[in-house]
């Protein structure tokens, strides 16, 4: 297969692609470059926003999406040296159904978010997992680090034990991969896993009553992200409520556990490690439709996108083991706030709105000890420090959805807004902020439906 990905580098340039598409193929094909403009580098990358000192940092390698489509697929894209996509692409199917949630406002189908989440794939090390929402199931697949397009499946899909997943967080130092669901059977399970044994039977579902259907209508009322804590210790699950039904949502966390004695890798590798099934429960004050989350790199407090004001930052009060809302930042203008991601360059958060195609930068202080940005001095700080206006880009990119940073840039999605037009990706500098690049993916079939985003460094 032939065809073309169209690119705005500030200018538009064309170049071509070819992707393999198969269940376990052994590599991806490569597509020869077209003529395209020069991609100029920014000429620094200090300051731009006030951001904490900017580290050092290694580029991405490749990123990856789900096209959720009826034949779901996990979309693997390449990443140059220098962070910027290359034009090379594959699609590999899971052998699962992507499928749409309900739109509540229009009773359609809903696109763009039509899974209503964030991390609908995730990377840990060197596999990947992606979940079915049409088939509940959860699908494994290990990465060639000398070729990051090149996906091999990992044993057998498994099958979960609730409806619609939604959402999925892995972790290599525990082996283990928890999967949130938001059908009528919604809550969380989770599975260990091995490179040599692929996924495990999954557990008991973690159930979370929330009276919906399958497929679920949103994007309120459902669930929205599984992650873990920065170090491991917990895994953390947003739950939206729905603030015209005078429902707040809640915020979830479970410890991981330890069956029995030895050190952490061995036990990893054992598959000696599960999630508890106790669910401690907080409804943060402040908080109506909590959506995207990231773990604070260094502590035990997560940055959450609330889809009703903005974003805040959520501690863990350590007696009652429970979090809440240490600090609310009220974006200006927003329309639904929802997915959010931490540069490693510069330390502060970026976050994305469905309706506007903008990236918010946020300077974030999480604790009274110094961890986060800079920004401020006081215990949960937050402060909105940079716009940056893709609206330039023109095209159906009427607002973004996933995105992760990674090395010195921010990769967001949009897949299209529903107009029929295919995704793309847009490349933002997170040190001065300039927007870089914008490849449309034709050449993966993704389109409206497409959810998710990781990436492989």
């Amino acid at each position: 297969m032939h065809s073309l990905i169209r690119y705005s580098l500030a200018a538009t340039a064309v170049l071509s692609m070819a992707g393999g598409v198969s269940a376990r193929p052994s590599a991806p094909r490569e597509g020869q470059l077209g003529q395209q403009n020069r991609i100029e580098r920014p000429a620094a990358v200090g300051g731009g926003g006030g951001g904490g000192a900017e580290a050092k940092v290694a580029n991405a390698k490749a990123l990856y999406f789900l096209t959720n489509d009826e034949d779901n697929a996990i979309a693997a894209i390449e990443l140059g040296d220098n962070g910027l996509v290359t034009g090379k692409g594959a699609t590999y199917q899971t052998g699962g159904k992507g499928a749409n949630g309900i739109d509540g406002a229009t009773n359609e189908k809903a696109a763009p978010d039509a899974l209503f989440s964030q991390s609908a794939l995730t990377v840990a090390g060197k596999h990947i997992f992606a979940v079915n929402a049409g088939s509940n199931t959860l699908s494994m697949f290990a990465i060639d680090p000398n070729n990051p397009l090149a996906l091999q499946k990992v044993g057998e899909d498994i099958q979960l034990p609730g409806e619609f997943p939604n959402t999925v967080a892995a972790s290599e130092k525990n082996g283990l991969v928890c999967v949130g669901m938001t059908g009528q059977k919604a809550g969380v399970a989770c599975a260990d896993f091995s490179a040599e044994g692929g996924l495990g039977q999954a557990d008991g579902l973690r159930e979370f009553q929330l009276n919906q259907t399958t497929p679920p209508v949103g994007p309120t009322n459902t669930v929205s992200q599984v992650f873990w804590s920065a170090d491991e210790s917990q895994l953390l699950a947003t739950v939206k409520g729905d603030p015209e039904k005078g429902n707040n949502g809640f915020f979830s966390a479970y410890a991981q556990q330890q069956q029995e004695g030895g050190n952490q890798a061995d036990q990893a590798k054992a598959g000696k490690f599960r999630v508890s099934q106790e669910e401690i429960r907080s409804t943060p004050g402040g908080t109506a439709v909590l959506f995207g989350s990231v773990a604070i790199p260094g502590t035990q407090d997560v940055l959450a996108t609330d889809a009703s004001f903005g974003v805040a930052i959520l501690n863990e009060k350590q007696q009652q083991k429970q979090y809440a809302a240490a600090a609310r930042l009220e974006l200006p203008n927003q329309k639904a706030t929802c997915w959010a991601t931490i540069s490693p360059l510069t330390n502060t958060a970026f976050v994305t709105d469905v309706g506007r195609n903008m990236l918010i930068e946020v300077g974030y202080n999480a604790n009274a000890n110094g961890n986060g940005n800079g920004e401020g001095g006081e215990q949960g700080e937050l402060s909105l420090l940079n716009e940056i206006d893709l609206s330039s880009i023109g095209g159906p990119d009427l607002g973004l959805i996933d995105l992760r940073a990674a090395g010195e840039f921010v990769y967001a999605l949009s897949p299209g807004a529903g107009t029929g037009e295919e995704a793309a990706i847009n490349v933002i500098h997170a040190g001065t902020k300039q927007f870089v690049q914008n490849a449309r993916l034709t050449g993966v079939g993704a389109g409206k439906n497409s959810m998710g985003m990781a990436v492989y460094v």
